[in-house]
């Protein structure tokens, strides 16, 4: 079966940096493109990364942009995030989600706190 497992969030200083990872299984990772998102108490989950299959092509929700960098391993069946510059905004539990055949599928989340 499908599985999704995040690792790598924190309690983290403004300014800082966190590298998320997702690894997954139970389907041809490289044949799929791969999503971040987050929620923050009390708000809707929002998109805040993506890429393509390859690799090949990555979008950021502009409240991120320069700051996170999406980045994936085909061999290792991973994808990662890297957030730098961290803001106390920026704290969420933060997911991966694939979609296979119409269906979404998500991981447990990782909780990444920003605050000093």
């Amino acid at each position: 079966q499908v599985q999704l497992v995040e690792s790598g969030g924190g309690l983290v200083q403004p300014g800082g940096s966190l590298r998320l990872s997702c690894v997954a299984s139970g389907f041809a990772f490289r044949d799929y493109d791969m999503r971040w998102y987050r929620q923050a108490p009390g708000k809707e989950r929002e998109s805040v990364a993506f890429i393509s299959n390859t690799g090949g092509t990555t979008d950021y929700a502009d409240s991120v942009k320069g700051r996170f960098t999406i980045s994936r391993d085909n061999a290792k069946n991973t994808v990662y995030l890297q957030m730098n510059s961290l803001k106390p905004g920026d704290t969420a539990v933060y997911y991966c989600r694939v979609t296979i055949e119409s269906r979404r599928y998500w991981g447990q989340g990782t909780q990444v706190t920003v605050s000093s």
